[in-house]
C-alpha cells in the first residue's frame, strides 16, 4: 500500500522563525501598551465632572461592582455648573460594560492608604442610556474625605488618651538605654539593606497597590476557612522546622526566587486578560457551586462507585476499539450506503402495514385463531400419517350460486330452482378497532346484515362494505382494546380507503 507523504509545519524552519519573531512583537507590543487599555479592544467614552481631581492621574483604573472595567485617559481642569473649578475626566471603558444608564454616579475612592486612587462607577437603573462621549455632571459624582480631613477626628479627649499612651511608652523605655544603643548601632546596616528593598517596593512597575488591594480580597475570600487555614499553619510549622534544617538547601531555593519572580511576572501579566474573564466566569459560576455542595454526598458516593468502573472501563475500552475498527470497515463501503437507505425504504413502507395489521393480532387474535384452523385443517389421520381435510360444501341451485363456478355476477339470490337463496357477502379490509382504539373484531362476529347493502345499485342485495356501524367487540380470546403504548390505525395508509376523513380513519 502507498501512504501519501505528510508535511509538517516544524519541517520549515524559516516558517518557524517568522512565527517566533511575530509573537514575540505582538508580546512586546501587548505588555507596551498595558497601562492604556490592551490595543484591539473595542471601547467606549465618557466624560466626567468632579468638583476636585482628588488626586487622580491619567491611567488611574475605572471600576464598576470590583472589577476593572476601563481606565483614565485623559484630566484637565474645567469650569462647572456652579461657575467653580473642578476637574474633566475622560474615560476610556470597555465595550463589554454595556450601555451605562442615565442615572449612573461615580465615586472616587482609594485603593491604598499611600494615595493611588480609583474611579468608581456605580450603575444607576434608568431605562434612558448615554451615548459615546456623553457627560455625567458633577452633580452626580463624589469626591471622598482626604487624609488630612481625617486627623479632625483627634479632638481635646483623643489627644489626652494619646498623651496617655506616649507616657506609658516612655515609662517602658525606661532603664533600657543599652539595649536602645546597640539597636541605634545597628539601624545604619539595617537601612544600607532596607533602601533597595523598598527602592523595589516603590518602583510603579511593582504595583505595590494591587498587591494589598488584592490581600484584602484573599482575606475576604479566605475568612469562612480560617479554621482549615489555622491548622494548615500549624502543620506547615513542623514542614518549616524540618526545611530549616539543611541551611545550604534553603539558600539555593531562595536564590532561586528571584528569577522566578521575574519570569512569574511577565506570565501573570499575558495571563491578565484571562484572570479577567476567569473572575467573571467565577462570580457566574457561585450559583452552581452552591448546588453542588448539596449534592456532594451524592457525587461522592457516585465517585466511589466509579472508581471500580473506570478500572474496568480501560478493559472495555480496548474492545470498544475492536469494535469501532469493525464499524468503520462495514461503513467505508459503498454497497453500505444502498443497503441503509434501501433499509430506510423497507422500513418506511413496513411501518403503515404494521399500524394497520398489527391490531388484528394484538386485539382480534387472528394470528392464533389461523394457526389453529389450519393445524386442524391439515389433522386428517390416513395411513400414510396425516392428510389435508377438505369439506364438501353443498349449496342450493340458483344463478351464480356461490357452489358454481363460471359465475359472471356476485351470489344475488336470483333464479333459485332449489334451496335458500344466497346472497355475497365479502368485505375487504374489514375493521380490527374503532377509531379510538376500541375493539371492532368484525371478521367472523356476525352474519349477513341485509340493511348494509346500500352502496350498490337496487337490484344487488349485497354487502361489501368493510365498515359497519357500531363497535362488535372483541373475540372470545380478544382483548378490550389496543395495548398501552402502541401505535395504530383503523383503516389502510395507502389503497382505497386511506382517502376517509380523519375523524374516520382514527390514526393515532
Amino acid at each position: 500500500m502507498n501512504r501519501r507523504r505528510s508535511s509538517s509545519i516544524v519541517a520549515n524552519p524559516v516558517l518557524v522563525g517568522a512565527v517566533t519573531v511575530l509573537v514575540t512583537v505582538v508580546a512586546i507590543f501587548l505588555a507596551y501598551n498595558a497601562n492604556n487599555g490592551l490595543p484591539f479592544v473595542p471601547t467606549t467614552s465618557l466624560r466626567v465632572q468632579l468638583s476636585d481631581g482628588a488626586n487622580l492621574v491619567r491611567g488611574n483604573e475605572v471600576r464598576s461592582g470590583g472589577y476593572r472595567v476601563g481606565v483614565i485617559s485623559a484630566m484637565e481642569p474645567a469650569e462647572l455648573r456652579d461657575g467653580t473649578t473642578g476637574a474633566l475626566l475622560t474615560l476610556k471603558l470597555d465595550r463589554r460594560l454595556g450601555d451605562i444608564p442615565e442615572d449612573t454616579t461615580a465615586v472616587v475612592r482609594a485603593r491604598s492608604a499611600l494615595g493611588l486612587k480609583y474611579l468608581d462607577l456605580r450603575e444607576g437603573r434608568s431605562t434612558r442610556t448615554l451615548e459615546d462621549g456623553s457627560l455625567l455632571p458633577a452633580d452626580q459624582t463624589e469626591v471622598p474625605v482626604d487624609l488630612d480631613r481625617v486627623f479632625e477626628i483627634f479632638d481635646e479627649k483623643t489627644r489626652e488618651g494619646a498623651q496617655k499612651n506616649l507616657t506609658g511608652f516612655g515609662d517602658s523605655f525606661a532603664g533600657r538605654g543599652e539595649s536602645l544603643g546597640r539597636t541605634i548601632e545597628a539601624l545604619p546596616g539595617l537601612f544600607e539593606h532596607l533602601e533597595p528593598v523598598m527602592a523595589n517596593l516603590s518602583d510603579p512597575d511593582t504595583e505595590l497597590d494591587e498587591f494589598f488591594s488584592e490581600l484584602g480580597d484573599a482575606a475576604r475570600v479566605v475568612a469562612p476557612v480560617a479554621r482549615v487555614q489555622s491548622k494548615l499553619f500549624a502543620d506547615m510549622a513542623t514542614t518549616f522546622e524540618a526545611i530549616g534544617r539543611d541551611e545550604d538547601a534553603l539558600k539555593a531555593f531562595i536564590s532561586k526566587g528571584p528569577p522566578t519572580l521575574d519570569v512569574a511576572t511577565d506570565s501573570l501579566r499575558a495571563q491578565r486578560p484571562f484572570l479577567t474573564d476567569f473572575a467573571d466566569f467565577s462570580e457566574e459560576f457561585q450559583g452552581a457551586t452552591r448546588e453542588l455542595r448539596a449534592a456532594l454526598p451524592t457525587v461522592n458516593s457516585a465517585i466511589a462507585r466509579g472508581i471500580g468502573v473506570q478500572y474496568r472501563a480501560v478493559a472495555m475500552n480496548r474492545e470498544l476499539g475492536n469494535v469501532m475498527t469493525s464499524l468503520r470497515g462495514l461503513v467505508e463501503p459503498p454497497a453500505t450506503n444502498a443497503g441503509l437507505r434501501a433499509l430506510t425504504a423497507t422500513i418506511a413502507t413496513l411501518n403503515p402495514q404494521l399500524r394497520f395489521y398489527g391490531p388484528f393480532v394484538t386485539v382480534c387474535n387472528y394470528w392464533n385463531y389461523f394457526w389453529t384452523y389450519i393445524a386442524e385443517h391439515f389433522s386428517e389421520p390416513d395411513i400414510t400419517g396425516a392428510a389435508q381435510r377438505a369439506l364438501v360444501n353443498s349449496t342450493g341451485r340458483q344463478d351464480d350460486s356461490l357452489g358454481s363456478q363460471g359465475a359472471n355476477a356476485p351470489a344475488n339470490g336470483q333464479g333459485v330452482q332449489e334451496g335458500t337463496p344466497q346472497f355475497f357477502q365479502g368485505f375487504p379490509y374489514g375493521a380490527a378497532i374503532g377509531p379510538d382504539g376500541r375493539a371492532d373484531c368484525e371478521s367472523g362476529q356476525r352474519g349477513f346484515l341485509e340493511r348494509e347493502a346500500k352502496n350498490l345499485p337496487k337490484d344487488l342485495r349485497i354487502h361489501i362494505d368493510p365498515r359497519n356501524p357500531g363497535l362488535q367487540g372483541p373475540t372470545f380470546t380478544g382483548r378490550p382494546r389496543v395495548p398501552e403504548g402502541q401505535t395504530f390505525t383503523a383503516i389502510p395508509e395507502t389503497g382505497p380507503y386511506k382517502d376517509l376523513p380523519a375523524s374516520e380513519s382514527g390514526d393515532r
